[in-house]
């Protein structure tokens, strides 16, 4: 009996964490990737601007590289293309409106000369062994698209990001009955978005979020400014929409809002009727009452347009007192901080704050527990994969599907690297390959590693002490020095005894030498560093780097 075609899924990113998302599929010499994310940097990643996949098996294999598909245009699932096709250089699929944005984002990082192509649901594209089609399915932005991946192994459904919403603003919602066709054709495996799983029921429609705009708009008194994620298009139509209706201009805010309401015009996904866009420098013509304001900022990000209004730093807009601010969205886990910051100064302002704990401002893009349990029933697939989720969501997510009749020995829990082995017959785990987070600091991109994060975290936590010292090489004698620098640790004019004892301790260390030569510098450097760690810390419990420097004279 011959055996059974298997093709390999292997996770580069997106799961045990939201975001970074990065999947790979591989059959026979033909390789397909779907989505491209990155991550936004944790409070402990100083001075990191984004956190991108570890690609290392995509470049050792690129020649076996064939397509990227994009499921839709959010940052953790387009953000790290312009770093990754210049490693790996392959066509790119996805719906029109992800397509701009991909395209946007290429000439932002000044990358040419790659293979864009847009698609439509429905449509089908076939890339090496790989045949791929696509499915429109709800979220929080237009063009969301799932794939159903078949090869000879068999076909494999990757939700993307998704959920059932049965009056969706666009007037798209998801196919379910091409998921139906799929699983009654028989689906080798379910690959299916967890971020939600441990919610109850139904993710509330957006239309919730209409009424309660009417309702806050219809007693606003003075400007409104709201701040929402610059990719959640359908909620921007929506503030459009309602802002027609009582009568206000419509301003945008931020390079990324005001970036992406120009491409979503010009693609026909956004309409704003004549006279009622705004300019942000026409805002003083016009009456408080009279505007709208869209922005950006809704994480509580530090150079943000709301941010930037909040604190009185934005060239054009400053937070009233009559100002009614809405937050429409949810808060990003690790973003709790930021967000409460800003809300707590918008309040010192005297502005109206209303957030999702105190309004029905914002509904998620993801799916909840019972519209979860809708896919998995028409699709039915043999397999199951979670994806898209925190290691929690993944394990709720198994424990969902194997409530719904599947066996446990056919639900597979997976990690970054691992190489899951899918056929017929069998599906495991057969291996893994290079994984993990590439940290992009600047025009940087991986040179910043766990000992420079350290070396960040320490000099951010017990600051730094420089020790400048001056030798005569001729006749091996100290002639200047030992200067101290201090920098975030103490104010040195405030602590001149300390800083006077520390260089006592650095001149007892080259008192014990009779000539110094260039030989024993670094023995030196070595002592003094040793002795000032102790002698500090024994003094006043902190722990600051310390930078000897020689200088020969």
């Amino acid at each position: 009996m011959a055996e059974k075609p298997k093709v390999r899924m292997i996770p580069l990113g997106g799961v045990d964490e939201i975001g970074k998302n990065m999947t790979v599929f591989e059959y026979g010499d033909d390789i397909i990737v779907v989505d491209c994310g990155l991550i936004f940097p944790q409070e402990d990643m100083l001075g990191v601007d984004l956190v991108i996949p570890d690609i290392t098996y995509l470049t050792k294999n690129r020649e076996r590289v064939r397509a990227f598909f994009i499921t839709h245009g959010h940052e953790d699932h387009i953000g790290a293309i312009p770093y990754i096709l210049q490693e790996v250089p392959a066509p790119v699929y996805g719906t029109r409106l992800t397509m701009a944005l991909v395209e946007n984002k290429l000439k932002e990082h000044k990358v040419s000369g790659y293979q864009l192509n847009v698609v439509k649901p429905g449509d089908t594209v076939c890339a090496g062994s790989f045949s791929v089609g696509f499915l429109k399915v709800s979220h929080s932005i237009a063009g969301a698209v799932a794939l159903a991946i078949e090869s000879p192994a068999g076909t494999i459904l990757h939700t993307g990001d998704f959920k059932i919403d049965y009056t969706p603003i666009d007037g798209e919602s998801t196919d379910l009955s091409g998921i139906a066709a799929l699983g009654n054709k028989g689906l080798l495996a379910l690959l299916a978005d967890s971020t939600n799983v441990e919610r109850a029921g139904f993710t509330m429609t957006e239309r919730n979020v209409m009424e309660t705009f009417k309702s806050l708009f219809r007693d606003a008194k003075g400007r409104i400014i709201i701040a929402s994620f610059a990719s959640n298009v359908s909620r921007i139509q929506m503030v459009v929409d309602v802002a027609v209706r009582f009568g206000r201009k419509i301003a945008f805010v931020g390079r990324s809002m005001v970036s992406i309401v120009k491409i979503a015009m010009q693609l026909g996904e956004l309409r704003i009727p004549e006279g009622r866009l705004l300019d942000i420098d026409d805002l003083d013509r016009y009456n408080d009452e009279e505007i709208v304001i869209v922005t950006t900022g809704s994480q509580g990000e530090p150079m943000s347009g709301l941010m930037r209004m909040a604190y009185g730093e934005h060239r054009k807009v400053r937070i009233k007192p009559s100002d009614l601010v809405i937050l429409s969205s949810s808060v990003i886990p690790g973003n709790e901080k930021f967000v409460s910051r800003v809300i707590n100064q918008l309040y010192r302002c005297g502005a109206t704050v209303i957030y999702e704990s105190l309004a029905e401002v914002h509904v998620s893009g993801h799916a909840c527990r019972e519209e979860l349990k809708i896919i998995h029933t028409l699709a039915k697939p043999r397999y199951f994969i979670p994806v898209h989720g925190e290691y929690r969501h993944l394990c709720q997510h198994a424990k969902l599907a194997v409530s719904l009749g599947m066996s446990e020995k056919n639900v597979i829990i997976p990690e970054l690297g691992s190489v899951i082995e899918l056929s017929a017959t069998g599906a495991s785990v057969v291996g893994s390959v290079p994984s993990g987070s590439v940290l992009v600091d600047g025009l940087g991109i991986g040179d910043v590693g766990n000992v420079v994060l350290r070396d960040r975290k320490h000099l951010s936590q017990d600051g730094l002490i420089i020790v400048v010292m001056a030798i005569d090489c001729e006749q091996g004698v100290l002639v200047s020095g030992p200067d101290i620098i201090s920098r975030g640790f103490v104010y040195v004019r405030e602590a001149e005894e300390l800083m006077e004892n520390v260089r006592n301790v650095v001149r007892r260390i080259l008192g014990d030498y009779d000539r110094i030569e260039m030989q024993d510098w670094n023995t030196i450097k070595a002592r003094v560093r040793d002795e000032l760690h102790k002698y500090i810390y024994e003094q006043i419990k902190r722990n600051p780097m310390i930078l000897p420097i020689m200088v020969e004279i």
